[in-house]
């Protein structure tokens, strides 16, 4: 099997670290083996960053240049959509049609934030003596975007695209999981036109993320992936009062009314945890619902589960793929073993699929349980995976404080036709992002993070870009 290179300063190299295997979960069956990254080439990638960063034909670009590089990045992603979607499909498992519209998705990501560059401007501030003052931005400078497994299409572009606009550099280390899709946008960045230096993408595992932190070259680190990773990124920045932005875990409250649309909400509610096999940060895992309405939304609740079919994820019958691997997939049965132990009623799924070829692949069931308090450890810890907690509450004061007893607080939902509920309800719940009515709606021009241990920072919409900013004031005597 030959060896994939990665990308340092528009060239391909092999690398001083340790190559390791791409599988695809959903046969076991080895893709490529990519070559690892040692410290020296984290070294040469970060100096190379740190050229372009002072390279005229990067660092001396009018705003709406730059944002031509943008542009045609968006339309390289937009023409490799297929062959893009095929390869994260591969890499992490999710349906093929899913990986289609992400692609999709990171287009558009690259379109707004090409657009938000070309019209970026600085701020006149209040006028306060003899002197005009104004605000001016200015790039961070070397940018480690340290990105996770789940969605590296959307996730990947959704960092790139504002360090980009910013007029920053950047040095991208993927999950040694899914690699490969960090490695197409090199190879289009270079077909884009991109100067030497400016995007550079670095692979291996845990080590040279760590490198990368560490670097004293490095200006500011961006990290989406688990709070424990997060928390020690954050440790090692404050060492050297490095800028972070930090998305993490989530154990998102998704809330049902008494009042609800009954046909509606089942329906999205199994959506928001059981698409994309649950892998993901804002998946609806706490599944709250009033106890007047309990047993009527489970009856349709727990149908809309058993939906969920198995499949290859290249299958158009398939609604959810394997798990991204087989370590990943064991851990969410453990999971939910330990739950049964500790006297879960499993309604749905909880056993591993047999039949039908799933043996060979990272496979796992859609997962209800019931029976356990929001205290218990299945309420309480990320799964990251398809397994819905469902907890009755009994009034609006109850739903608030069990919604927010947790150490997460990165997205919520809730359903009812009530107008004013739905405000109070909306205020009070500690996250950062709340959907009314609907469920994991997502919207490049709105801000995104978390509270409490789901992160710092936001990144998306117009604050994206300066979140990889600093802004500057000016003083202009004119007396």
């Amino acid at each position: 099997m030959d060896l994939r290179p990665f990308m340092i300063g528009n060239q391909w190299r092999e690398g001083q670290g340790a190559s390791f295997v791409s599988v695809n979960p959903s046969n076991g069956g080895e893709i490529e083996r990519i070559a690892g990254a040692g410290i020296a080439d984290v070294d040469d990638a970060v100096n190379a960053a740190r050229e372009a960063l002072r390279d005229p034909a990067w660092a001396a670009l009018r705003h709406h240049e730059r944002a031509a590089f943008l542009y045609r990045m968006a339309d390289l992603i937009a023409a490799n959509t297929k062959h893009l979607a095929r390869v994260q499909m591969e890499d992490n498992g999710k349906t093929f049609s899913e990986c289609a519209a992400q692609a999709t998705s990171a287009a558009a990501t690259f379109r707004y934030y090409a657009a938000g560059c070309e019209t970026f401007e600085s701020e006149l501030t209040t006028q306060r003596g003899p002197s005009v003052t104004m605000t001016v931005y200015e790039p961070v400078g070397v940018v480690a975007a340290i990105t996770p497994w789940n969605s590296p299409l959307t996730l990947e572009a959704q960092k790139l695209a504002p360090i980009l606009a910013a007029g920053n550099t950047v040095v991208l280390k993927p999950s040694e999981v899914t690699p490969r899709i960090a490695l197409e946008y090199a190879r289009l960045a270079i077909e884009a036109g991109f100067p030497a230096g400016v995007l550079n993408v670095v692979t291996g595992a845990a080590d040279v993320g760590r490198a990368l932190v560490e670097h004293p070259g490095i200006d500011m680190v961006s990290f989406t992936g688990g709070t424990a990773a997060g928390r020690a990124i954050a440790a090692e920045a404050g060492k050297r009062l490095k800028p972070v932005v930090l998305e993490l875990g989530g154990k998102s409250p998704h809330i049902v009314f008494a009042d609800a649309d009954l046909d509606r909400a089942p329906k999205t509610v199994a959506d928001g945890i059981f698409s994309g096999g649950g892998q993901s940060c804002i998946a609806g895992s706490r599944v709250f619902v009033e106890a007047s309405i309990f047993e009527r939304f489970m009856e349709s609740f727990t149908a809309a589960a058993r939906g969920y079919t198995l499949g290859k994820p290249d299958e158009p019958y398939t609604r959810m793929g394997p798990m991204v691997s087989f370590n990943h997939r064991d851990q969410i049965a453990r999971t939910v073993e330990l739950a049964r132990e500790e006297g879960a009623q499993i309604l749905v799924g909880g056993e591993l699929p047999s039949g039908g070829g799933f043996e060979q692949g990272a496979y796992y069931p859609a997962t209800v349980i019931a029976g356990v308090t929001n205290q218990s450890r299945i309420s309480q810890q990320e799964i990251f995976g398809p397994v819905a907690v469902v907890l009755p509450f009994e009034n609006e004061s109850d739903l608030i404080e069990q919604a927010n007893d947790t150490e997460f607080g990165l997205a919520a939902g809730l359903w009812t036709s009530d107008f004013a509920k739905a405000w109070r309800v909306a205020r009070a719940i500690q996250a950062g992002t709340v959907w009314i009515n609907t469920y994991k709606e997502t919207s490049i021009s709105t801000p995104f993070g978390g509270f409490k241990q789901s992160g710092l920072g936001r990144e998306k919409g117009l604050q994206g870009i300066r979140t990889y900013m600093e802004p500057k004031g000016l003083y202009w005597h004119v007396g």
